[in-house]
């Protein structure tokens, strides 16, 4: 019977820690990495009170070629009040003539290597690390929580100062990410043909550089010795950006068949950019995903 007690007791002390809300600390341009053209920053939306809290990489989209991180001015509060902190990063942008692949995908890694290393200085659990991204940003976040560790995506780690440092993830949050480069070429070749956002990533199109299209895909890693990280995606019925049923909802089924836990969120009506828009405003996009985001995250980290 004090045994059943205890149990007891402790369940509840558990639900009443989930349902705190805290204040919630910002602390913004937080440099994470040196680049030969410019410093890295990100800005850390934080649970105040809460020690060693759970912590999500967030990584903006925008066609790799443009958005901020301001994008996640709603979520970081918004996760930060419900005890998840959110580290939201800047990365290397295409820009006319150059491509950013793989300079991008570093960058992702170099985030979370810092989050992991600097863990004590910045307030948050180096073994609760998440990413999370919308559009390119889940993408990379994908990429990142997948195929960190992959050959080609690991030979600037010499030249990084935190590079020997783990840049593994237990979970991945993507809002209408892009997860297969062929598959995302071949619908803008009709939704966006004056602008190949994947060739200008990429530096080519797939009769060029076929291979890195296969490389820079996530649900190429989507294969049984990579079951350590969870996943979340989310995506509306409306988005006409990037294609529901070639991108999550195959991205899901070659998951689930490598065995790795996934999930799908779809969500009725929503386009594409909506993750820019306050949270939990009644009715709108954000509103309906977040208390099952906070579900996810609950058992993922």
């Amino acid at each position: 019977m004090q045994w059943f007690c205890s149990v007891i007791a402790l369940a509840l002390m558990s639900a009443f820690a989930h349902a705190r809300e805290y204040e919630v600390v910002v602390r913004s341009d937080i440099p994470y990495a040196a680049r030969e053209d410019a410093t890295l920053s990100g800005d850390l939306y934080l649970p105040k009170g809460l020690d060693k809290a759970p912590v999500l990489v967030a990584v903006h989209g925008g066609g790799w070629q443009g958005g901020s991180r301001t994008i996640y001015k709603y979520w970081g509060p918004y996760l930060a009040k419900n005890g998840y902190a959110v580290f939201a990063i800047s990365y290397r942008l295409s820009k006319a003539g150059a491509k950013s692949y793989p300079a991008a995908v570093y960058d992702v890694k170099a985030a979370v290597q810092f989050v992991r290393a600097k863990a004590p200085e910045l307030g948050v659990d180096p073994e609760r690390i998440a990413l999370m991204g919308d559009s390119a940003g889940a993408h990379l976040a994908a990429l990142a929580g997948l195929a960190a560790g992959e050959p080609h995506f690991s030979v600037d780690d010499r030249s990084e100062p935190l590079g020997a440092t783990s840049a593994g993830v237990k979970a991945v949050v993507g809002f209408y990410g892009v997860y297969d480069m062929l598959a995302q070429w071949e619908h803008d070749q009709i939704a966006r043909p004056r602008d190949q956002i994947t060739e200008k990533f990429l530096g080519g199109s797939p009769m060029l550089i076929r291979r890195a299209y296969f490389d820079a895909s996530p649900i190429s890693y989507a294969t049984v010795d990579n079951n350590r990280t969870r996943f979340l995606l989310v995506h509306g019925t409306a988005d006409d950006i990037v294609d529901l049923a070639s991108q999550t909802q195959a991205f899901l089924k070659a998951l689930k068949q490598a065995g790795i836990f996934a999930r799908a969120l779809i969500v009725p009506g929503a386009g594409h950019f909506w993750v820019a828009d306050p949270v939990d405003e009644p009715g709108s996009f954000g509103a309906q995903v977040a208390p099952r985001l906070l579900r996810f995250l609950e058992g993922a980290l």
